[in-house]
């Protein structure tokens, strides 16, 4: 599958991220249960609604493209994996989402050969959804059951001279990244979610970096996204992120979020 082909399935990946979107937003925070799993992440009712909607959607649209769901991979992880697959986060930040927050996301990516060629991120609580393949990038509002309306082509920003912006963790902050940031002049801003690959997508903020293991479903949608708005994304130490890793049980040990890429050159 080329970028391209890609492309043509954004309109019906944007309605399946927006219907996820609606079981979320039908289940408030203060109202569902949740417990917690192996790693001590909280995961509710409401992420698994958002689950079952995605992959019944995912079922209908590409039933020969095999789905990696956070929910679904803790109960069978695959034994292997074929060069084109989607990767899902259906609810990405539980965490904000329990405390009330609206920086949460339902996250869908797909791979080809080691790489994200198309992404979609819904913002249920926000009512909006960007996405992104090839060279085209939006955002969107969201009008639920699939429906999308005021669709604005995204582009991320040259590196600016003064007032550059790090987007960063709100819950994952960790002491490398904190270390990171202080050699550079930027301002943080704190945020949950793969919404702050959308924030740097739309040129509202400039890097978003993280040192800390990161799942592979909370960064493909955004790293693709992030790519077709002109913005770059590395591994730790400036190589290519490549997804698909099983061993690793599909983590990365880090990332470099750009929206100049001249400066992941750096």
């Amino acid at each position: 599958m080329t970028p391209a082909e890609a492309t043509l399935l954004l309109n019906d990946l944007t309605a399946i991220a927006s219907r996820a979107a609606d079981a979320i937003r039908a289940r408030p925070a203060a109202t569902v249960a949740h417990t917690l799993k192996a790693d001590q992440s909280p995961v509710s009712v409401a992420d698994e609604a958002a689950e079952a909607v995605i992959l019944d959607g995912l079922a209908r649209l590409v039933p020969d493209i095999p789905v990696i769901s956070e929910e679904a991979y803790q109960r069978a992880a695959p034994a292997s994996l074929p060069p084109t697959f989607l990767l899902v986060d259906p609810l990405d930040g539980t965490r904000e989402f329990l405390a009330g927050r609206d920086e949460f996301a339902v996250n869908i990516g797909l791979i080809h050969d080691g790489t994200p060629i198309a992404g979609v991120i819904a913002a249920p609580a926000r009512r909006l959804i960007w996405r992104g393949a090839a060279q085209r990038a939006e955002r969107a509002t969201d009008h639920g059951d699939g429906r999308i309306g005021d669709v604005t082509a995204i582009h991320a920003r040259p590196w600016p001279a003064q007032g550059a912006i790090a987007t960063v963790s709100r819950s994952h902050l960790d002491p490398e990244t904190t270390a990171y940031l202080a050699k550079l002049p930027v301002t943080r801003a704190a945020s949950g979610s793969a919404l702050k690959f959308c924030v740097i997508a739309q040129g509202d903020a400039d890097l978003y970096p993280r040192f800390g293991p990161t799942c592979e479903w909370d960064i493909a949608a955004g790293h693709a996204i992030l790519v077709a708005a002109g913005g770059a994304m590395t591994d730790a130490s400036g190589r290519p992120l490549r997804y698909g890793d099983l061993a690793a049980r599909l983590r990365v040990p880090g990332f470099l979020a750009w929206g100049d890429p001249a400066r992941a050159a750096v």
